[in-house]
């Protein structure tokens, strides 16, 4: 009973929830640790203030000078609240965020004179070891400088005593090793081309924003029953584990009531969330047992980014709080569901208007169908493109089962609209008659429902759905940083409006139509040539893998399959095109993507031939000593008639054997199928033995442990079972 299985349950059933204050209302503590508008208009002069809002408005750059004055005013903010470090807070290209604190505190060359010092200089630029930090070959070791500039359009704030600054990461030789970079450069690349077409209904619109809300699944498990897993531990998902006898089968957890120690930790959670200005409103239950929801207010989508990345952190620092760890793989239990980030997208106008929002009037309508159909014809020419930008060796465990998307990109409309689009189809080309006029207008624009009454259902299976006045991308996995999937969508439909502007133009400037008719003419033409896409049925069906194939749309069940598009001609021609990445950016995301793969498949391998050996096959023997003990004394009470009664316990001490067997015969195949993998030298080849190779014996080995986990005596398995890490409250 003294194992360390048995010491965390008994830890994890005596816990209490955590008390703390909560006192103030979200709305009186929301922003308090951000550096916002009225920490601004407090501490800053009004040249300063200005200065930050002209870059953050207009994109203007701020003069050194009045960085000086900026960084002042920020750091006295900063002192009054207790803060004693600084950070440039950035997202070099492994997923995560990372930060170096430096202390405000410094003296002179003899140590007198000790001050709190922030100037200019320091806010405005840093420089970390780009060379310590994936690059994918745009930076030697021996190069090792790389630059964090500050990014004023997404406000500093406080964490416990440090003040973060967000900031872009770029190379000596000018290249992105961020995330960041290339996500701002599709943000103005998308606010150019949807402005120029805003202008075809509305001459006032002078910017549009792409926003984004998030929606952050994840599990909590008790922190001594997963320290008590290795493979949790180490890799974030559970390699081995029998399924318990009670699932989600009932549906009884998905928004029901929610445990007490999970509620107090997401109202300790919500209120450090306010501080920091991230606005979160709604929590729930998911579906499977101890997993849980968390999503905010729609943002403007660079900063709904960033508060993603920090929630992300925000969420294990509090979790600690707690006696909690928080999951975020897209798939750490079998057998149960896995979790999303769904990434719901739309586009706004300064004027106040939601571009993907139906309307009533035949104007309003004729702009949402031009960005509604415009959307979808970016998704049918790069869905294999928007298929790699969720592609990851832990979402790969997703795609395609319990409520994920498949890995098939497809567009869910819902049945009304998918009819105004098929009536819109089949108005006749070149200059409409007055009553087609008129019958566009009235029987098909009017016919688009008002976005409150959300005539378009839902459907989970689609990877790329509308949902009344936004797409909803849900192939985005929980753990993945955002910016991969938004930075490809907004490029995509940014080129699509781009060619759609142009094609407008040349039939009023060629053709003489007038500005109407040659939207629809355009509009038409997209429908027909993208109608592919447009899938409203069930997405797990093996008849819509066949009929996906006959339309030519692309189905990459792995990632080193689905990250070839990265890459791609195609690829390489748009983000260059659009000016969001050169080819060695490009390529060098390529070359890291597939590196995280098959380091992420390597560890996995690793740590399941460690527990399969060392702690499964070692607890199946000390039973079946135990069995062999029990017939050797059956034998010596009855003799020769030992062989009958003991039937069951011989049949039970041969199959452990041959579990034990299997589990060592295919750890050892794996362990040689790696050492094959890694004398490789391409990186694509690497990731593909590793998928095609190595990855098949995971499935392998873990039935084998699985069926010893059923036949051995549950007082001596030593790892925390499957209805013990999703059952304990």
């Amino acid at each position: 009973m003294a194992t360390l299985r048995f010491q965390a349950l008994k830890e994890a059933s005596n816990r209490i929830p955590v008390k703390f204050d909560e006192t103030d209302k979200k709305s009186t503590l929301f922003g308090s640790n951000v550096f916002n508008e009225k920490a601004m208009k407090q501490y800053l002069t009004s040249d300063a203030y200005k200065g930050v809002r002209d870059a953050v408005q207009h994109g203007t750059k701020i003069d050194r000078k009045l960085a000086d004055y900026i960084a002042m005013g920020m750091k006295e903010w900063a002192l009054s609240k207790g803060v004693t470090h600084y950070t440039h807070w950035f997202q070099p290209l492994t997923g995560a965020t990372a930060e170096k604190h430096d202390a405000f505190f410094e003296t002179s060359y003899d140590g007198s004179d000790p001050v709190e010092k922030f100037g200019g200089g320091q806010l405005v630029q840093q420089e970390p070891d780009a060379s310590s930090f994936p690059n994918g070959g745009i930076r030697n070791t021996f190069e090792a400088r790389g630059y964090t500039a500050w990014d004023p359009t997404s406000p500093a704030f406080i964490f416990g005593t440090t003040l973060c600054i967000p900031t872009v990461f770029i190379s000596y030789t000018g290249e992105a090793l961020d995330n960041k970079i290339p996500l701002l450069r599709a943000l103005s690349a998308m606010d150019d081309a949807a402005t120029d077409v805003c202008k075809y209904f509305d001459k006032n619109v002078k910017k549009v924003t792409a926003t984004l809300g998030w929606e952050q699944e994840y599990f909590l498990v008790d922190s001594s029953l997963a320290q008590s897993r290795p493979d949790l531990m180490m890799t974030g998902r559970t390699l081995l584990g029998h399924t318990s006898a009670k699932g989600q089968q009932l549906d009884d957890h998905y928004f029901g009531s929610i445990p007490t120690r999970a509620l107090t930790y997401m109202r300790d959670l919500e209120q450090e969330c306010m501080l920091l200005g991230i606005p979160v409103k709604t929590r729930h239950n998911e579906v499977a047992p101890n997993q849980f929801e968390l999503a905010p207010i729609f943002e403007e989508t660079n900063l709904a980014v960033d508060h993603n990345c920090l929630l992300m952190d925000v969420m294990q620092k509090v979790a600690e709080r707690h006696d909690f760890k928080v999951l975020f793989h897209e798939k750490p239990f079998k057998g149960v569901n896995g979790s999303g980030k769904h990434n719901n997208w739309s586009l706004a106008t300064d004027t106040g208007v939601n571009l993907l929002s139906p309307s009533k009037t035949p104007m309003s309508n004729l702009q949402f169908l031009t960005f509604f159909i415009n959307t979808i014809k970016a998704v049918h020419d790069y869905e294999s493109l928007l298929r790699g930008s969720i592609a990851t060796a832990s979402n790969d465990h997703r795609l395609g089962a319990n409520e994920a998307p498949p890995a098939i990109i497809s567009v869910f409309i819902g049945e009304q609209l998918t009819k105004v689009l098929a009536e819109l189809e089949g108005v006749t080309t070149g200059k409409l008659s007055p009553e087609e006029k008129t019958d566009l207008k009235l029987n098909v624009v009017g016919k688009i429902p008002d976005v409150l009454l959300d005539n378009t259902d839902r459907n989970r299976t689609s990877p790329f759905a509308f949902t009344g006045n936004k797409f909803e991308f849900r192939a985005v996995g929980s753990s993945a940083n955002c910016s991969n999937a938004m930075t490809t969508l907004n490029t995509i439909v940014a080129k699509q409006l781009k060619d759609f502007k142009v094609a407008v133009d040349a039939l009023i400037d060629s053709k003489g139509l007038k500005k109407d008719e040659a939207i629809f003419n355009v509009l038409r033409e997209y429908i027909k040539v993208s109608k592919n896409i447009l899938f409203e049925g069930d997405g797990y069906s093996d008849a819509w893998e066949k009929e996906a194939a006959k339309r030519g749309l692309s189905n990459f069940k792995t990632t080193p399959q689905a990250l070839k598009a990265r890459a791609s001609k195609q690829a390489l021609a748009l983000f260059s095109e659009m000016g969001i990445m050169n080819h060695v950016e490009v390529e060098a995301r390529y070359e890291i993507e597939l590196e995280e793969y098959t380091k992420k498949i390597q560890i996995e391998g690793r740590v399941l031939g460690d527990i399969a050996k060392n702690h499964v096959i070692p607890t199946a023997i000390r039973y079946q000593n135990t069995l062999i003990e029990n017939v050797k004394g059956l034998k010596e009470i009855f003799g020769k008639d030992f062989e009958k009664i003991a039937k069951e316990q011989i049949v039970l001490i041969k199959e452990i054997s041959a579990h034990i067997e299997g589990i060592n015969t295919k750890v050892e195949e794996m362990t040689e199928a790696r050492r094959k993998a890694n004398a490789l030298t391409d990186a694509h080849k690497m990731a593909d033995a590793y998928c095609e190779k190595v990855k098949p014996y995971f499935e392998i080995i873990r039935e084998h442990c699985d069926k010893l986990e059923l036949l051995v005596d549950d007082e001596i398995w030593t790892l925390t079972k499957y209805r013990e890490l999703l059952f304990t409250k």
